[in-house]
């Protein structure tokens, strides 16, 4: 099982995230946020979004540290990426609200 995490650099929400993946499944994905306390609705398309409070438990129960361009590559080699769909009028707008940037 390898379950990765970037730093917690991304603002949202008045915290701030970090992205926990699996290079694996979505299943052992869902089962390790479970396991530190995320709750499923922290699940965005391919990723948990994790706020730095809870940094240091996923690093405690195994996630690997990595920058955050490693951790879109090996998402992305493990076949599990889903980009968001950006609409034809607007690309690369988000809408305000959101939460933190997406991986």
């Amino acid at each position: 099982m390898t379950v990765y995490i970037d730093p917690p650099v991304w603002p949202g929400k008045g915290l701030v995230w970090s992205h926990l993946v699996s290079d694996v499944s979505y299943d052992e994905l869902h089962a390790f946020a479970a396991a530190i306390g995320c709750p499923r609705r922290a699940f965005d398309r391919d990723h948990y979004d994790v706020p730095s409070a809870r940094y240091a438990a996923a690093v405690s129960a195994g996630a690997v540290e990595v920058g955050s361009k490693e951790l879109v590559r090996r998402l992305t080699d493990a076949g599990l990426r889903r980009p968001k769909r950006r609409g034809p009028s607007q690309p690369g707008r988000r809408r305000s609200g959101d939460g933190p940037a997406a991986v």
